[in-house]
Parts: structure tokens; C-alpha cells; sequence
């Protein structure tokens, strides 16, 4: 039950406006150099347009409010995301979780349920690894890039579980996970968030979806999502935050059951939508909700 695609972009800051397409150097459209002056390559112009895009949307973050990144907030995120992943909401007690869920991504394993086929667990032990060469894991990354992008155990079996396990003790291994999560999934969605004007809990719904579509160009990834629910107009473009988070909930909603149509979509009918039916955009406690049958409360 998790995301489709391996195309990892959210460890790349987002530009609110969305992907360039870099015309050629060459083109025929672009201006020519005044004489005497050699004019950069129109790559490069774009470049620093986006770089200069991504230094403003970064002043627009800094002046905001923490929302869901200040330390209360992140961690009702993580528990709201445990219940749906582990069915718990003590998220720390998931590190060493490990099986495969028979829905064509291979291992999932961790906190945010990392994937041998969709990329996000290759790019954390090899990120490990780099730190930590000695690691239990180290010895896997030969098959784990062999699988990537399938739902293959080929070179992981009988062996990587037990060894993911045994390493989910080891402290610096969960703060591996941890900030694997913040630089794939956390910081990009509520990044994201903030700059098309949504608070605490439309920051949460697009860290839950990044999570469980993840950050992919995908049909049914999140960029997709989002791009597909512009049309309603982000609170940044004008609109009202109730109507964006109630057409990206539809959207998604869709999406969740198109690909697994044998599970409900308790992530959004009986948590964040009802949520947003309460009006609580700030995601206050106290919190009641229900998660694939199972009822959860937070004080």
C-alpha cells in the first residue's frame, strides 16, 4: 500500500511554480548577446531564475509560521501517520518493522514504511552507509540496487529482514530513518504547503500523501495530485483553504482506490477529511479517528 513510482524528486527544494523546461542554447528564440558580450547559455539563465525563484520562496517560509514543523505538530504528524502505517501511533517503536506487503513494492520497512522497489530505502542506506561503512546493511546495497524498482527479493533473502531489524537498535540507524523521512517526505510537503497557503493540517494532508504516493512524476504520485487539483485554486492563488483540501482530498481519494481498490481510503474518509468537516485547519488536539476499522485518540 505504497507509492508507484522510483522518480524521486522532493529531495530537491520544490519551486512553487512548478518544473522549468530549459530551452536549448542554442535556440533560435533566444536573445542574441549584445555586441561584444557573450550572453550565458539560456540553461543557465534558467538556472538562475529558479535559484532566484527558490531563494524568494524560502523568504516567503522563513516569514511564516512553524505549523506543522514545530516540534508538537511534527510529532501529531508522525503518530497520525504511525496509526495509518503500523496501527499504532508510538511511531518509535517501528524502526525495525519489516514484510512485504504483497502490493508490488518489495520490502517496506521503517518508519514511513521505506521501499526496496521504489528507491526511498536504497537512498538511505546508501546514505547510511556513507557515515556508517560498517554497517548491517552495507553488504545488501548490491541487491538493493538490483530490485530497485521491482518487487523483487533477489540477493535480500533469507537474510536483509533479520539484518534491518538488528540494525533498527543501533541509534545512529533511527536517526537515519528520521532524517531520511525529513529530507524525502517532511520538510518538501510542508515546504510545499506553506507556499500555496495552507496551515497545520493542509501541511499535514500533503506530508500523508507525499508519503503514501511519494514525491514522484507518476500518474497517482503527489506532484500529479497536486497538479491535478490546481484548478481549484490554493488559498496562495486566491481560493479558499476548505474547497483546495476538499478537491485534493476527491482527487487523491481517487487515486488511492484506482490503484488499490481492495483497501478502503480510511487516510482521508475517516481522518483527514474529517478533520477538515470540523474546521480544524489547525490540527488541535484533542483528535479522534478511525484508521482501516481500528479507533484512535489523542488527548
Amino acid at each position: 500500500m505504497k507509492r508507484a513510482g522510483v522518480l524521486l524528486l522532493a529531495a530537491v527544494p520544490v519551486i512553487a511554480t512548478g518544473v522549468y523546461f530549459v530551452m536549448p542554447a542554442d535556440s533560435a528564440d533566444a536573445p542574441p548577446a549584445p555586441h561584444g558580450a557573450t550572453a550565458p547559455p539560456a540553461r543557465e539563465q534558467a538556472k538562475d531564475r529558479a535559484e532566484q525563484e527558490r531563494d524568494e520562496d524560502d523568504s516567503v517560509v522563513a516569514g511564516l509560521p512553524p505549523g506543522l514543523a514545530s516540534p508538537a505538530k511534527k510529532e501529531l504528524a508522525q503518530q497520525l501517520v504511525a496509526s495509518a502505517e503500523h496501527a499504532t501511533t508510538d511511531w518509535r517503536t517501528t524502526y525495525g518493522v519489516i514484510a512485504d506487503e504483497g502490493d508490488g513494492c518489495g520490502y517496506t520497512a521503517g518508519i514511513v514504511g521505506f521501499c526496496s522497489g521504489t528507491h526511498d530505502l536504497l537512498l538511505l542506506v546508501e546514505s547510511y552507509t556513507e557515515d556508517h561503512p560498517d554497517n548491517g546493511l552495507a553488504s545488501y546495497l548490491p541487491a538493493l540496487r538490483e530490485v530497485d524498482g521491482s518487487d523483487s527479493h533477489e540477493g535480500l533473502d533469507p537474510g536483509f529482514p533479520a539484518a534491518w531489524k538488528a540494525e533498527a537498535e543501533v541509534p545512529a540507524f533511527r536517526e537515519a530513518q528520521e532524517a531520511e523521512r525529513d529530507r524525502i517526505y517532511f520538510d518538501p510537503a510542508v515546504r510545499l504547503a506553506k507556499l500555496d497557503g495552507l496551515g497545520t493540517l493542509g501541511q499535514f494532508v500533503y506530508f500523508d500523501a507525499m508519503v503514501f504516493h511519494g514525491p514522484d512524476t507518476d500518474a497517482d504520485g503527489f506532484y500529479a495530485l497536486r497538479e491535478r487539483t490546481l484548478k481549484a485554486k490554493t488559498p496562495a492563488a486566491g481560493g479558499t483553504e476548505e474547497r483546495y483540501l476538499n478537491a485534493f482530498l476527491d482527487i487523491r481519494r481517487e487515486a488511492m482506490l484506482t490503484r488499490y481498490p481492495e483497501h478502503d481510503a480510511s487516510r482521508v474518509d475517516t481522518a483527514q477529511r474529517r478533520f477538515l468537516e470540523a474546521g480544524n485547519l489547525g490540527l488541535e488536539t484533542p483528535l479522534a479517528w478511525e484508521m482501516y476499522g481500528e479507533s484512535y485518540k489523542l488527548p
